[in-house]
């Protein structure tokens, strides 16, 4: 019983249910990839192991969750805001490339992303939310929204990110039925490299940095900084020698949002 009350507490009542999982992803280069997997259900049994001398269950609390810090720490959270929502982030991040110059660098060309409600796993388990980035990278995201899981954890959707030009990240945590947080544009703040023991992409790219964004005029919800961590994977190849005109980087990463 105790572990049933655990596994709801982190993932959500669907937990019961018989989810329709994603693949796993065959394509992954990375002759490291089912250790991965096989780290974050070695870390879950040992969590639903301890859950059982637990006087209490769990309690979701996101003034309990700490923001990871890089070892070169961006800025704090500003004064007076709280954090109201942790999500994963997976998806791509998108890159163009000059054909007529194969010793060009690619040049960033935004993101995409599905964004899944990790606020609880965040507060109650740091250690298993921050695996999520990597053991995300192993799996194939579902073809339907309607049925997409965030494998292997089953974390349901809470958002969607996207650019709306190629500076103004957009964040919209008003897209699902049972959630609505508000939505805000961003401009970014601070920027960091990921620590140098980040997970690396499906080929394995290196993760892309940590970042602070600011609100830009037009947030909702009160929403005004966000915060990129735990990234994994993303870089782009150091040149555009062999790359196409446009390409994608699978990615996956923490993000965290912060209200007044």
């Amino acid at each position: 019983m105790r572990a049933s009350i655990l596994l709801a507490s982190v993932f959500g009542a669907a937990v019961f249910a018989a989810p329709a999982y994603p693949d796993l992803n065959q394509a992954a280069a990375l002759p490291g990839s089912i250790d991965t997997v096989s780290e974050y259900f070695n870390m879950l049994a040992t969590k639903v192991q301890q859950s059982r001398s637990m006087a209490v269950a769990p309690v979701c609390d996101l003034s309990r969750a700490s923001l990871p810090v890089a070892p070169s720490a961006l800025p704090a959270p500003s004064a007076g805001l709280t954090l109201k929502h942790v999500a994963i982030g997976r998806g791509t991040q998108n890159y163009t490339c000059d054909l007529n110059n194969a010793t060009a660098i690619p040049v960033a060309n935004g993101a995409v992303a599905t964004l899944f409600n990790a606020s609880c796993i965040a507060s109650t388990y740091p250690d298993l939310a921050n695996i999520l980035s990597k053991v995300a990278l192993q799996f194939n995201l579902t073809t339907s929204e309607s049925s997409q899981k965030l494998a292997p954890s089953d974390l349901a959707i809470s958002g969607k990110h996207f650019f709306t030009n190629l500076t103004t990240p957009f964040f919209n945590l008003d897209s699902t039925r049972s959630l609505k947080l508000g939505e805000v544009p961003c401009a970014k703040l601070a920027a960091t490299p990921a620590p140098a023991d980040a997970a690396k992409g499906q080929q394995g790219e290196a993760a892309v940095a940590w970042l602070k964004l600011v609100a830009r005029e037009g947030a909702t919800g009160g929403l005004q900084e966000v915060y990129r961590v735990e990234t994994a994977g993303g870089s782009p190849p150091a040149t555009c020698k062999g790359s196409q005109a446009s390409f994608t980087v699978q990615y996956a990463a923490q993000y965290w949002f912060y209200a007044k």
